[in-house]
C-alpha cells in the first residue's frame, strides 16, 4: 500500500491532547517505514508528529523521518526562533 502514497504520518504520542511525551517505540516504526521506502525504491515522506523535542529530534531523523511536527517544543518556549533552530540543528 505504501507504493501509492506521497507521505505517511506516524503519530508518536497517543492522539488526544498536546504536550505528551514521545513514545520511544515509535522509532522502530519509523525505521521499518524507512527500510520499506529504501528497499522498494519509493519516495514517500515520513512525517512524525507528537512529543518532538531537541532531545529526540536527532534520533527521529536518524530513524528515517523527513518531516518533524512540533508544537509545544516551540510554542511553550519564550523564544520561538531559538526553539526552531534547536530542532533544525539537532546534531549540535
Amino acid at each position: 500500500m505504501v507504493d501509492v502514497v506521497d507521505q505517511v504520518l506516524v503519530m508518536s504520542v497517543n492522539p488526544g491532547f498536546s504536550g505528551q511525551k514521545f513514545i520511544p517505540e515509535t522509532l522502530g516504526r519509523i525505521k521499518d517505514l524507512a527500510n520499506i521506502r529504501e528497499v522498494r525504491g519509493l519516495n514517500f515522506k515520513i512525517i512524525v508528529d507528537g512529543g518532538i523535542t531537541p532531545d529526540n529530534a536527532e534520533s527521529v531523523i536518524k530513524a528515517g523521518a523527513n518531516v518533524l511536527v512540533a508544537g509545544n517544543s516551540i510554542f511553550k518556549q519564550p523564544d520561538y526562533k531559538s526553539a526552531i533552530e534547536a530542532l533544525r540543528n539537532p546534531y549540535n
